[in-house]
């Protein structure tokens, strides 16, 4: 039992990081548009940890938080917890946040670009430093 509620505390925070995510993306080019708030409601309005994302994006927006220090702090968490096939339904919804006002611009293009490439160099180094310890054992 204790194993289940740790797995659902596990995937609400992941949803909860999302939706830091996606403020990051929103607010890259400096102002979150309405279009882009009405892209969110849509696209998790349905979704069952789309209360999460939603709440956590709403949180970052109130208090002004810097992307520059969420993205990294996304990274962080998205590598300690590990390969995790929600990625991509990240990236899908970052996408749509960003295409909703006037398409996609440059420098939201390099957050989701960014993010996929910095977990899978991070992966990668963890799967190298694992091969390298294993060899080393033989």
């Amino acid at each position: 039992m204790e194993s289940n509620l740790q797995d659902m505390r596990k995937e609400e925070k992941i949803y909860d990081v999302l939706g830091e995510m996606l403020y990051v993306v929103a607010m890259a080019d400096g102002v979150i548009q309405k279009e882009e708030k009405d892209a969110l409601e849509k696209f998790f309005g349905n979704h069952a940890q789309g209360e999460d994302v939603v709440w956590s994006f709403e949180y970052e927006e109130s208090h002004k938080s810097n992307i520059e220090e969420i993205y990294e702090k996304v990274i962080d968490f998205c590598h300690t917890y590990g390969p995790y096939p929600v990625y991509v339904e990240f990236i899908d919804a970052m996408k749509v946040i960003a295409e909703a006002a006037d398409g996609i611009n440059e420098r939201e293009s390099k957050f989701i670009n960014s993010f996929s490439a910095d977990l899978l160099e991070r992966f990668q180094r963890d799967a190298d430093k694992l091969l390298e310890s294993n060899g080393e054992e033989f």
